[in-house]
């Protein structure tokens, strides 16, 4: 069944030292869920400039539904470094316009038909877009899932706005070093599994989605403790591939299938990412998926 799954929040240029390439985390998930069969939407917003006629070109390109806004800011930008194991480091612009994104009457209408959305903690360094996350939220169906894909990058992000998105979320996708950063801020110890079962305790979570580049990824619901080994590619970077895993695995467990089985999807699809440059690179998502 083909369900609405919304990435919500940044849509940008991550700027590499050879050129730009679509991105953002919540766009990036938007369209790794399409390639999954899924309609999967990116809301977001841009300036009236020619990076933001660039972004409303691409998405035509690549097929993807969208709400993005045109707002008096800057289309948002992200330097990217990547070192010589393909792991990237960021440099992003303030005061852009995916920090404006407003709830208008279209955005509440498609709230109520989605069965899933995908959020993080960047786009919600404003209030304004902080607010239309949790309006959006709101207008949702009962049934429906929310999941936090944490995604701490420099400064931006707090103690609050962290325990306020995880209340509302059902799934946290979080990395092995944001589990370490989070573990400090909210004073949680022993080992991932321990840690991860204290997070989905304290915030009433279905699961908690860890990821750990090289050395594999866990899954901890009250059902299952899931681990498997990342498969070993070579690697061109790894931009993306973490929003490839969350969206992989949400595509595939709301099509009923179990958590183990839509964890093994998601490791298949993110090993794949990581073979090519940038977070939306083209893929048979079938293809991929034959042998599983």
């Amino acid at each position: 069944m083909k369900r609405i799954i919304v990435g919500l929040g940044e849509i940008l240029w991550d700027v590499f030292p050879s050129g730009k390439v679509l991105g953002g985390a919540p766009a990036n998930f938007a369209y790794h869920i399409n390639q999954a069969g899924h309609e999967g939407y990116v809301i977001s917003a841009i300036g009236d400039d020619n990076l933001g006629s660039e972004i409303m070109d691409s998405l035509a390109n690549k097929n993807m539904p969208h709400i993005i806004q045109h707002t008096d800011y800057p289309t948002g930008t992200v330097q990217v470094m990547i070192d010589r194991k393909g792991i990237p480091s960021y440099k992003i612009t303030d005061k852009v316009a995916w920090d404006f994104i407003e709830f208008s009457p279209i955005v509440e209408e498609l709230a109520k038909k989605t069965a899933a959305v995908c959020f993080g903690t960047l786009a919600q360094r404003n209030s304004v877009t902080r607010n239309t996350f949790f309006r959006f939220f709101q207008s949702m169906p009962s049934e429906s899932l929310k999941i936090y894909d944490i995604n701490l990058r420099l400064h931006y992000f707090s103690k609050d706005i962290i325990e306020q998105s995880l209340h509302v979320a059902d799934i946290l996708k979080i990395n092995d070093e944001e589990l370490d950063t989070l573990s400090d801020l909210i004073h949680i110890g022993g080992d991932e599994t321990e840690r991860c079962e204290q997070l989905r305790d304290m915030f009433s979570l279905n699961m908690v989605i860890l990821t750990k580049g090289t050395n594999g990824s866990r899954i901890v619901s009250a059902s299952c403790n899931s681990f498997l080994p990342t498969p070993q590619v070579k690697v061109e970077d790894t931009v993306g591939a973490g929003d490839a895993f969350t969206a992989a695995f949400i595509a595939t467990y709301l099509n009923c299938e179990s958590i183990e089985t839509a964890h093994r999807y998601a490791v298949n699809i993110a090993a794949d990412i990581c073979t090519q440059k940038g977070g939306m690179p083209p893929y048979d998502y079938s293809n991929l998926t034959l042998n599983l």
